[in-house]
């Protein structure tokens, strides 16, 4: 279990390496470089835009990668996803500007991103099923919470770089060549992370399946489809808090409150690397506590903290944004420790692949790839942007009603409970 652990987290941090290094780079420096003929507002827009297509391609990517997982097994999906994701990343960083290319370089943007986004939204499912389905059922939840540190691990690392050079290099230098290494190594991790998955075996859950679905989609559409459509509202909240700490609350820091790049990418680097080493702590709450109390308790902690934060981000003061943004998270890894156990025990083993990708990717369309495009409409720079903390509140609200209409699925209270709904599996 520690090496079926270490070599999922691996994969998702470089997975999430690729994703996020992207969001910061759109925070930081795409707008001006591939929309200079734009406004400062209508090119930051422009940007994000083009960070929500990768969002909109990866229930896309669940699909596909999905009917592998469901039909041919967990494994093949770790590595097509991975070398997918690592390779749209480097080249990413290959693309000339506008100046060089016009019209062509964002649109080569976009259809770099939409790549992106297709191997991540595979990734989640191949990496989450190989642990929770060889970990024993009482320690399920930590077991599988492991690969839900790699976005932690991911975001430190691509910000870390950032970090490091926006440091290092002037601002002419940064933004001529400087952002565009990350990208490049994007693909040294994602070989890294290739050798690590080398050796794994696939799941005994999945060498017990009889009869593999013959068209995994067509099942969960006809027969799961309510449950794909609670999940999706009910993680939709997680995403939206994420990207606006790490995405939206970067651009706006920088540039409506004048606080340095280096000062804002610390607050928030603080902020994730705390959410990353509590996750696992999180996760036993739920093997012991049950899956569903623990996200109702997050949803109402994220409900209640959103104007907090805001009025704290609006202070400017490092201290006081990082305490926004860490209670912002801590919110969000209650909730989302859990739901690598969660979203596999709500599916039976023949599409489960298929049903939780396409959930907690349905989830990213709704909450990670509207909010940095909706919060930097609503914040205009007239004042505290508190439509974006009642933007957040409403979707904490939203996913805390589809949580309620969810049952649970710890197996110690599964055993003894009613018989779960169609479409829910025992755990």
């Amino acid at each position: 279990m520690v090496r079926l652990a270490a070599a999922s987290l691996a994969g998702t941090a470089v997975e999430f390496y690729d994703f996020f290094v992207y969001g910061t780079a759109a925070a930081l420096v795409l707008g001006p470089l591939f929309f200079p003929t734009f406004s400062p507002l209508a090119g930051a827009l422009a940007a994000f835009g083009t960070f929500a297509i990768g969002f909109l391609s990866r229930p896309l990517g669940s699909v596909l990668f999905g009917h592998i997982g469901d039909r041919y097994g967990r494994r093949p999906v770790m590595f097509a996803s991975l070398l997918l994701t690592g390779v749209a990343t480097v080249l990413v960083g290959c693309v000339p500007s506008y100046a060089t290319l016009g019209v062509a370089a964002p649109v080569l943007l976009l259809a770099l991103r939409f790549l992106q986004g297709l191997g991540l939204g595979g990734e989640w499912g191949g990496a989450v099923l190989l642990t929770a389905e060889h970990a024993p059922a009482a320690r399920r939840g930590l077991w599988a919470s492991f690969p839900q540190i790699g976005p932690a691990v991911g975001f430190l690392l691509a910000n870390g770089v950032v970090l490091a050079l926006s440091a290092g290099l002037s601002d002419a230098a940064f933004r001529d060549w400087g952002w565009r290494v990350p990208f490049w190594a994007a693909g040294l991790l994602a070989a890294g992370g290739l050798l690590l998955r080398g050796s794994l075996a696939e799941t005994p859950q999945f060498r017990r399946i009889a009869e593999p679905a013959r068209l995994p989609v067509a099942e969960v559409v006809r027969g799961h489809w309510r449950l794909v459509l609670l999940t999706a509202g009910a993680l939709a909240v997680g995403y939206a808090v994420f990207y606006a700490v790490s995405t939206w609350a970067l651009a706006y820091g920088t540039e409506q409150l004048g606080v340095g790049r280096t000062a804002m990418l610390g607050c928030i680097m603080a902020a994730v690397a705390v959410k990353g080493a509590a996750t696992p702590f999180a996760a036993m709450l739920g093997d012991r506590y049950g899956r569903r109390p623990l996200c109702l308790a997050g949803c109402t902690a994220t409900a209640l903290w959103m104007f907090p934060m805001v009025a704290l981000l609006e202070t400017a003061e490092p201290l006081l944004m990082f305490a926004g943004f860490l209670g912002a998270l801590l919110a969000f890894i209650t909730m989302f420790a859990v739901v690598a156990a969660y979203l596999p025990e709500l599916y039976e083993p023949r599409v489960r692949c298929t049903g939780a990708a396409v959930g907690y990717n349905l989830a990213g369309v709704l909450g990670g790839a509207l909010t940095p495009v909706v919060a930097t409409a609503v914040a205009d720079g007239s004042g505290p942007p508190w439509g974006v903390a009642a933007y957040l509140t409403g979707i904490a609200l939203l996913s805390l009603g589809c949580f309620a209409l969810l049952p649970e699925t710890l197996p110690a209270r599964t055993a003894v409970a009613e018989p779960a709904e169609e479409g829910v599996a025992p755990a």
